[in-house]
């Protein structure tokens, strides 16, 4: 850790803050992924779509942070939709 100069504690100090933030909404966005996958995986199509909004909703809120990269949200979200949108195809 860094120690002696009061600016260097203070970084420290905000970047164990951060990467805690970011843990826990990395962490959230995994889940809803987690969902929307499970709802496809068992054909329920209005579960699916649920979960699609709330994934949709917390990847572009992290996108917003600088917790994901701009592409890499939208690329999460056109997979998920894309499964989404098969389900409602096949059923």
């Amino acid at each position: 850790m860094a120690n002696r100069h009061k600016s260097a504690i203070k970084r420290n100090r905000q970047n164990a803050k951060r990467q805690e933030r970011n843990r826990i909404v990395r962490s959230r966005v995994k889940t809803d992924v987690r969902k929307v996958r499970e709802a496809v995986g068992r054909n329920d199509l209005p579960a699916a779509e649920t979960e699609l909004r709330t994934a949709v909703k917390e990847i572009s809120k992290a996108a917003s942070k600088g917790i994901l990269h701009r592409n890499a949200a939208s690329r999460r979200i056109a997979r998920l939709s894309k499964r989404v949108a098969a389900l409602k195809r096949a059923g």
